[in-house]
Order: C-alpha cells, then structure tokens, then sequence
C-alpha cells in the first residue's frame, strides 16, 4: 500500500492522518504513555480492591483485566476499581484461543461470538475503551486464507455492538502463525474499513521472525494499545529451534531504544500494559521502574 491509498483509507476509517511519521516532528525524552498492569499478574490471594490498590501503590496507572461471565463478579470488579481510584482500560478476551473465530465448525465460532459480546459488555461497564481479540488461528486443517476471510466475516458481526458500547476492537499479532508481517496485519485491519477495529500492537510477540520498531513505524496510527514484555532468545539443540525465555523488562534482547523512539515517530500517545509472570508488591515496583525507563528512553 502506498502512502496515498493509507492515507485515503485512514481517513475513511476515522484513523488522523496527522498522527502518521514524517508529517509532524517527532517527540522526545519522556513518551506520553500510561503505565498500565495486567490483573493477572497482581497476587491473586488478594481481594478485587487490594489488588487494585497494590496495582495503584506500585506506581501503575490503570489496569487490563480479563472477560469475567459472572454478572456479580463483574459488577464487584468494577465496584473495586472505583474504590481504589484506578480505571480498568481494557478487556482481553479470553474465548479466542479454545474457540477461535477461524474454526470451520458454527458452534466453536458461535462460542466464540458469545465470548467477544461478554468482553464488550465487561469493557461497557468497567468503563474500557477497548477489547483485545487474537482473531485466527492457522492450523493444519484451518487454511492462512480461510482464517483471514471467516476471521473478518465473524468480526464484521461484532462492529454494530462495539459502536452502541463505544468500544474499540484491538486486533492483536501473537504466535498463531497468522498476521506475520506488519504490511499484512496493516492490511487486514484496512479492509474493515471502521474506526472501530485497530491494532493492540505486542511488543514482544514479533521479535521471533521481526523488529518491533518495524511494525510500529507500518501499523502507525492504527496501533490503539500496546503489550510489553521482554524475551531472550537461545537455541534448543535437542529441538534445533531458537526458544523465548521470559525475562524481566529490559534483561533480554529487545532494543527498546529503537522502539521508544519508533512510537516517539508516530506520535503514540495512549495506554501500554506491562503483561508478564506475577509478583509481590517489591517485585511490581521493579518492573515499574523499569517499565518507567522504557518510556524515558533510557
């Protein structure tokens, strides 16, 4: 795609053209971004409010919680992000993987369906601008091609509920052997043609076959959320694979240099969620300040 059909295409998905590299001086020094947490990784023997509370006590800014069905629980959920005074960003649908949108069988997508609606009706009442959704899974019996046309014809059916909650469907790029180029997952979100249908950019999920700078600077102002995490990389003999280890931020080998000043470039300004193994409060702190240097460039 060239830049006059991306920026044709933006302007019909409601996407600012003014966010796009190289038509606005890039920022510098400290990124515009809010330091968000997953609720995953705040101790779980804690109630709802006292892992708000540590999340906000940690230095964090906000929180991505997962689809919750139970009413009650839900409603509680809510009840204690309020009372800790942090908000709940986004919703990560948690139906896509065991029942993905690219099955051939109706009731594994209809599952799927129903576990988009709930999420978008989590991110309504929590307050969230947005849900994340890994949209297809490539196997060997699910085509690449078959995954991208009944992926975009399931999520076509979730665009009018989005819209009535206000609600932004983030696409996100992990290890299910599809969307794995920048160019493609520009274009697969192209094709919606809503504002309603963005990119939740992972940082760490590309760095196996690309460079995360890359994908920032060809996704651009369709990114609406960010994932950071951190990997290392070493080679499995007994498989002769190149393997990722989970690592704290900033003890692999990611060059989050070249990716600050890749958002810096397209003017990111939102919400990135730090999404790694749990801890306690000391061990929440450290990946907050060095989540803090990631955003300061340093």
């Amino acid at each position: 795609m060239d830049r006059r059909t991306f920026l044709m295409n933006s302007a019909a998905a409601g996407i600012s053209a003014a966010a796009w590299p190289g038509l606005a001086g890039a920022a510098t020094g400290r990124l515009p971004i809010r330091k968000c947490v997953e609720y995953s990784m705040l101790p779980e023997g804690l109630s709802h409010v006292e892992r708000f509370r540590l999340a906000k006590s940690c230095g964090y800014e906000a929180v991505e919680v997962g689809t919750v069905e139970d009413t009650k629980v839900a409603e509680a959920i809510k009840k204690a992000s309020d009372d800790a005074g942090i908000p709940i960003h986004s919703v990560m649908n948690m139906a896509h993987w065991e029942f993905p949108l690219s099955s051939p069988k109706p009731e594994v997508v209809a599952r799927s369906l129903k576990g988009m609606e709930t999420s978008l009706g989590n991110a309504k009442l929590w307050g969230a601008r947005t849900v994340l959704l890994v949209p297809a899974v490539v196997t060997p019996e699910v085509s690449y091609q078959q995954a991208w046309e009944r992926s975009q014809r399931e999520i076509r059916k979730l665009i009018p509920l989005a819209e009535k909650n206000k609600v932004i469907i983030g696409i996100e790029e992990v290890w299910n052997k599809f969307l794995l180029s920048p160019l493609e997952m520009a274009h697969y979100i192209d094709e919606f043609k809503s504002p309603w249908i963005r990119a939740y950019f992972d940082v760490g999920n590309v760095v196996l076959y690309g460079y995360p700078q890359d994908w920032i600077r060809t996704l651009g102002p369709r990114i609406v959320k960010l994932h950071i995490k951190d990997f290392t990389f070493r080679h499995n003999k007994q498989i002769d694979k190149t393997v990722a280890d989970w690592v704290n931020l900033r003890d692999g080998d990611i060059n989050w240099k070249a990716i600050h000043d890749a958002l810096a470039e397209v003017h990111y300004k939102g919400d990135a969620t730090v999404e790694l193994p749990g801890g306690d409060a000391a061990y929440l702190k450290d990946v907050n300040s060095r989540f803090e240097a990631i955003l300061q460039g340093a």
